[in-house]
C-alpha cells in the first residue's frame, strides 16, 4: 500500500530515510514529503516515531475532479460508515489547485456535505464538524484535475509533540529543530560522549528536542498520551497497543541513563524561564544547564573533577557550561545549535551572527555547529567555514542551515588575522575617534558619562549614536543608536547595508557587545517612514548627570527617558533651584525635577498627562533619596492644570511637546497655542520668578508681539546647546522669562 507523509521543504530526503530506518518497504522524496510504500502498522509507526513528518496521510479515494460536482460525487461515493462513527465529529483540510475547483474552504464544504449525506443515509445520524479535536480527520487535495481523499492518521500537526507550555515571539517548529540536529549528525555526537549547546535558545525547542532525541522517546509518546491519535474506523488499535508498549520501554530504557549533557543560553529571561517550564513538561527537569547569558559571555569550564560551574551569568560572570556538558571526560567534541533571529518580526542583524561566529570559535573551537540562518548572507556573517549547506523553509521563509565541523578549523597563522572593517564601517569608526577626540577634554572636565557621539555626521550613514555610561561599581557602556529616515530614493538593502556598517564601526570603536546596542531602525509603510517595533526588555540602567542619578531605559521605547540636549537646562536648574518653589510642565521623566530637588528646592511639583512617566519620575526621586509630600506629582493636561492652579512657583520649567493628540487632552499644537500656555505659567510666577521655556521644533517662531504683553523675554539658546549637538544645528531653543 502507498501513502504520504509530508513535511517541511528542504526535509524530504531526511525524512525518506527516517522512514526506511522504521521499517517502510520504500521511500521516495517529492516536494514537501515522501512517497511511501509500506502497511498500515508502518504508517501508524510513522505517526508515533517521525520526527520530522508534518502529517501521515492514508489514502482512502482517488478520482477526477474537473469541478465541484465531481467532487461531491467522489466523496459520496465512499462507503462512509466503515470510516466513521455515527455520532463521530469530522474536519477536513482541503488544498485545491488548478481551474476546476480555485477555494479550498468550498472544496471542503462540498466534501464535508458529500460524507454527511451520504451518513445521514445510512445511519439516520449526521456527523458534526470539529476543526480542532475530531474524531475523524481527512485531507483533501484536489490538483490538477484529480483529488486524493486521505485519512490524517495522526489527527494533526506532527510537529506539536505535546511539551511545549510557552514558546516565543518566533517559534521553531519541532520537526524542524529535528531537521537541524540530524543534519549535526547530533545522534552520533551523543553516542560518542559529546554534549550539546544553543547559545540562543529561546524557548528551548532545540534542546529538549535533542534531549527527548538521545533518550530515545518516541515523539508521539507525549503527544497522544496513549490514546489512539484518531477514532478511524480502520485505525488497527491492537498494534498502536503492541507499538506503544515497545516505545514505552525504550523511553523508560533510554531516560534512565540519559546524561546530562545539554545546555540552553538566552539573553532573555523569559525565554529561560519559558524554557525551564517545557523542560519540565518533556519529563526532563533538572537534565538542561539553563542560564540568561549573552553570547558575548559565552565560554567553556575549565575541567573540574568537582563537575562545578565556575561562572553565572546571573552574577557576572561568565556563561560557562559545566564538565558534564562538555562530555563523559570533558573532552569528547560536542555540537551546537541555534536558531539565530533573521526573520522582520525579530530584525536580523549581521552583527548578531558575526558575534556568534566569534564566540563559538572562542568557547568551542573542536565542536561541530548545525546554525539555521536566515540567508546565505547571514550564514556568511558567522565567519564559519561551513562544510554544508542546506536549504530549508521555517514556515515560507527560506532559510539557510550551514554546517562547520569543526567549528574552527586550524589554519596556518597567516589566516589568523583579526578582521578588518570594511570600507564604509571604517570611515564611521574615524568619525568617532575623531569626535571623541574633540570632546575628550569636555568631558571630562565636566564629568559627562552619557552624551551624542555622531550624529549623521557623514551624510549617507544618517543615524544618531549616543552614548550611555551606568554609575554602577564596574560602570558598563551602551550605545543608543537611532536610525534617520532615509530619502525614497535610497533603496531598502542600500540602507541596510549602511546600517549595519555603522553598527560595526561603532562597536569597533567602543568595544561593546552588541546586547548593549539599543538600536532603532525605521520601516517603511504606509504613511512614509516610521520606527518599527521595539523590544521589550523591562531593563533600567542607572547612570549620573551632575549630582543627580537618572534612570533610563534604552531598549524599550522610542525616546530613553533623558532628553541629552537639555543637560545644560538641568543643570541650570539645579544651581539656581535652591531655596524654590519649582514647577516642572509637561515633565516627562522627570529629570529636571530630581535636578531641582537635588539643588535643595523648597518644594517641586510635577506635571505630566502620562502615569508611566510619573511613575518613572517618582522612581527617579526614590533613586536620589527624595520623597514626602514636599514633591508632588500631578497627572494632568498640563495647560489645562495650569489655568486652573492658584498657587505661586520661583522657578518653572517647560518643555511641551510639538504635537500631540492625546485622547484625554485632545490636540496639542506648540505653534498655536505657546502664547496662551506662556500667558498662564508666567502668571503664577512669585515675584522676581524665572520661567525657563524650550521647544524642539525646528520651525518654532515665537510670537514676541503677544508674549511681550505679559513677560520679558530673553533667548538663551546659545547657552543651553551643549557641546556635543553644536553640529547638529538649534536642536531646540530655549528663552528665559519673568513678569513684565
Amino acid at each position: 500500500m502507498k501513502f504520504f507523509a509530508s513535511c517541511g521543504k528542504g526535509l524530504e530526503y531526511l525524512l525518506a530515510d527516517e522512514l526506511q530506518a522504521l521499517g517502510c518497504e520504500r521511500a521516495t522524496a517529492t516536494i514537501a514529503g515522501v512517497n511511501v510504500e509500506g502497511t498500515l502498522a508502518d504508517a501508524q509507526r510513522a505517526v508515533l516515531w517521525s520526527r520530522l513528518a508534518s502529517r501521515v496521510l492514508w489514502p482512502l479515494a482517488e478520482f477526477e475532479c474537473p469541478d465541484a460536482d465531481a467532487l461531491y460525487a467522489g466523496v459520496g461515493a465512499v462507503a462512509w460508515p466503515e470510516h466513521l462513527g455515527a455520532g463521530d465529529t469530522l474536519a477536513i483540510d482541503a488544498h485545491v489547485s488548478g481551474e476546476g475547483i480555485t477555494h479550498a474552504r468550498y472544496a471542503t464544504q462540498r466534501a464535508k456535505d458529500a460524507v454527511v449525506d451520504v451518513m445521514r443515509q445510512a445511519t439516520g445520524a449526521r456527523p458534526d464538524v470539529d476543526p480542532e479535536h475530531p474524531d475523524l480527520r481527512l485531507n483533501l487535495v484536489v490538483r490538477k484535475g484529480r483529488a486524493v481523499l486521505s485519512v490524517d492518521l495522526g489527527g494533526g500537526p506532527l510537529h506539536r509533540r505535546g511539551w511545549r507550555a510557552h514558546q516565543g515571539e518566533a517559534p521553531l517548529k519541532e520537526n524542524l529543530a529535528a531537521g537541524v540536529l540530524l543534519r549535526g549528525r547530533w545522534p552520533g555526537v551523543y553516542a560518542a560522549g559529546g554534549g550539546l549547546l544553543d547559545p540562543m535558545c529561546g524557548s528551548g525547542t532545540l534542546v529538549i528536542e535533542a534531549a527527548l532525541m538521545a533518550a530515545d522517546v518516541a515523539p508521539g509518546l507525549l503527544r497522544h498520551g496513549g490514546f489512539p491519535p484518531s477514532r478511524w474506523l480502520g485505525f488497527d488499535e491492537a498494534e498502536w497497543q503492541r507499538q506503544l508498549e515497545d516505545a514505552r520501554t525504550r523511553e523508560s530504557t533510554g531516560r534512565a541513563a540519559l546524561r546530562p549533557v545539554f545546555a540552553g543560553r538566552d539573553i532573555d529571561p523569559r525565554a529561560i524561564a519559558a524554557a525551564r517550564d517545557n523542560e519540565v513538561l518533556a519529563g526532563l527537569a533538572g537534565l538542561v544547564d539553563w542560564q540568561v547569558a549573552p553570547v558575548s559571555r559565552l565560554a567553556l569550564a575549565p575541567r573540574s573533577r568537582e563537575g562545578g560551574n565556575p561562572g553565572a551569568p546571573e552574577d557576572g560572570g561568565d556563561a560557562s557550561m559545566d564538565s558534564r556538558v562538555r562530555g563523559n571526560d570533558g573532552d569528547a567534541p560536542g555540537l551546537v545549535v541555534c536558531n539565530p533571529p533573521y526573520d522582520l518580526r525579530l530584525a536580523a542583524d549581521p552583527a548578531l551572527y558575526r558575534e556568534l561566529g566569534d564566540a563559538l570559535r572562542r568557547a568551542v573551537p573542536g565542536w561541530s555547529a548545525s546554525l539555521l540562518c536566515g540567508d546565505a548572507e547571514l550564514a556568511h556573517a558567522t565567519g564559519l567555514r561551513a562544510k554544508k549547506k542546506y536549504q530549508l523553509f521555517n514556515g515560507a521563509i527560506e532559510c539557510t542551515l550551514i554546517v562547520a565541523d569543526p567549528v574552527a578549523p586550524v589554519r596556518p597563522a597567516r589566516d589568523d588575522a583579526p578582521v578588518q572593517l570594511g570600507e564604509g564601517a571604517q570611515m564611521v569608526a574615524n568619525r568617532l575617534r575623531r569626535n571623541l577626540r574633540r570632546l575628550k577634554a569636555w568631558r571630562r572636565q565636566e564629568g559627562i558619562t552619557c552624551f551624542r557621539a555622531y550624529d549623521a555626521d557623514l551624510p549617507e550613514y544618517a543615524a544618531a549614536v549616543d552614548v550611555y555610561q551606568t554609575a554602577e561599581p564596574v560602570p558598563r557602556t551602551f550605545l543608543h543608536v537611532q536610525e534617520y529616515a532615509a530619502p525614497a530614493s535610497i533603496p531598502e538593502d542600500v540602507q541596510r547595508r549602511r546600517l549595519n556598517e555603522l553598527l560595526a564601526g561603532a562597536r569597533e570603536v567602543f568595544g561593546v557587545p552588541r546586547e548593549q546596542v539599543a538600536l532603532k531602525t525605521r520601516a517603511r509603510g504606509k504613511g512614509g517612514s516610521k520606527y518599527g517595533r521595539f523590544d521589550q526588555r523591562g531593563e533600567f540602567l542607572e547612570v549620573r548627570e551632575g549630582d543627580a542619578l537618572l534612570r533610563v531605559n534604552l531598549f524599550d521605547y522610542l525616546d530613553t527617558g533623558l532628553f541629552l540636549d537639555h543637560r545644560p537646562m538641568r543643570l541650570r536648574i539645579a544651581d539656581e533651584a535652591g531655596d524654590t518653589r519649582f514647577l516642572n510642565l509637561f515633565g516627562y521623566t522627570g529629570a529636571a525635577t530630581v535636578h531641582a530637588a537635588v539643588g535643595r528646592a523648597r518644594s517641586t511639583t510635577t506635571v505630566d498627562l502620562s502615569g508611566t512617566y510619573l511613575q518613572w519620575c517618582a522612581d527617579n526621586l526614590a533613586l536620589n533619596g527624595i520623597g514626602g509630600s514636599r514633591h508632588q506629582l500631578v497627572q494632568a493636561d498640563a495647560l489645562a492644570w495650569l489655568e486652573a492652579d492658584r498657587g505661586q512657583y520661583d522657578l518653572v520649567f517647560c518643555d511641551p511637546p510639538t504635537f500631540s493628540n492625546s485622547k484625554r487632552a485632545g490636540d496639542f499644537d506648540i505653534q498655536a497655542v505657546h502664547a496662551r500656555l506662556l500667558r498662564a505659567a508666567v502668571a503664577r510666577l512669585a515675584p522676581g520668578g524665572v520661567l525657563y521655556f524650550s521647544n524642539n521644533f525646528r520651525r518654532f517662531r515665537l510670537d514676541e508681539a503677544a508674549v511681550a504683553e505679559f513677560a520679558r523675554i530673553e533667548e538663551i539658546t546659545g547657552s543651553t546647546i551643549p557641546p556635543d549637538f553644536e553640529r547638529n544645528g538649534r536642536i531646540h531653543r530655549s528663552w528665559r522669562l519673568t513678569r513684565a
